[in-house]
């Protein structure tokens, strides 16, 4: 009896396990453009959809599959980010005139320009646009993300976010207004002519 409660139990385990791999290959290509609209930066990016993935499993047990499970991860990933932006405020930064590591006398920067995801990334979304919506208010820029590029409603937006829809409602539209006012402001000959659209 024990032995049988035991292998289902296993059975269970698994069948959770593999749901948990569809879903995330599934979802993966979204979890990471989400992470970069938020980040900017493709590494930074990676790490946020890493980490996000962990809490993800760690937490799996806590999905209610009858819900979108993308809303979930979406939370996940807003959480993760504002969790990673407040333990950088404690880093400890150095100057790259300082000796690099082990002594060295020069340290190893990426070319980020020349990443071939940051050219992907560039080819869905204008490098204007971009750099707008990393001048934006943190809490501004995802409720932006979360309805504009990906679509949600402002209902799942605000589940995510853990906010009122009214709260979400008026962090999309001074979003909205921001993210106008620095592209007519930066990229004027080019989003000019989009001034009512925006």
């Amino acid at each position: 009896m024990l032995f049988a409660a035991l292998r289902e139990r296993t059975e269970v385990v698994k069948d959770r396990a593999r749901m948990f791999e569809g879903l995330i290959r599934d979802t993966h290509k979204q979890a990471y453009g989400l992470a970069y609209r938020l980040t900017g930066n493709p590494s930074e990016a990676e790490d946020l959809v890493q980490e996000s993935f962990v809490r993800a499993f760690r937490f799996f047990d806590k999905y209610d599959d009858r819900l979108p499970f993308t809303s979930w991860l979406y939370r996940i990933i807003s959480n993760t980010h504002i969790d990673l932006i407040r333990r950088k405020g404690r880093l400890k930064t150095t100057s790259l005139d300082n000796s690099g590591p082990e002594g060295t006398t020069t340290w190893d920067v990426a070319d980020e320009e020349s990443s071939p995801d940051r050219e992907l990334m560039n080819d869905s979304m204008a490098e204007p646009v971009q750099k707008a919506l990393l001048s934006m208010n943190e809490d501004f820029r995802t409720a932006v993300i979360l309805a504009d590029v990906e679509g949600m409603a402002y209902e799942e937006v605000a589940e995510i976010m853990k906010t009122s829809v009214g709260t979400v409602r008026s962090r999309i539209h001074r979003g909205r207004k921001q993210l106008r006012d620095h592209l007519l402001k930066n990229s004027p000959d080019f989003f000019g002519r989009f001034a009512n659209e925006l």
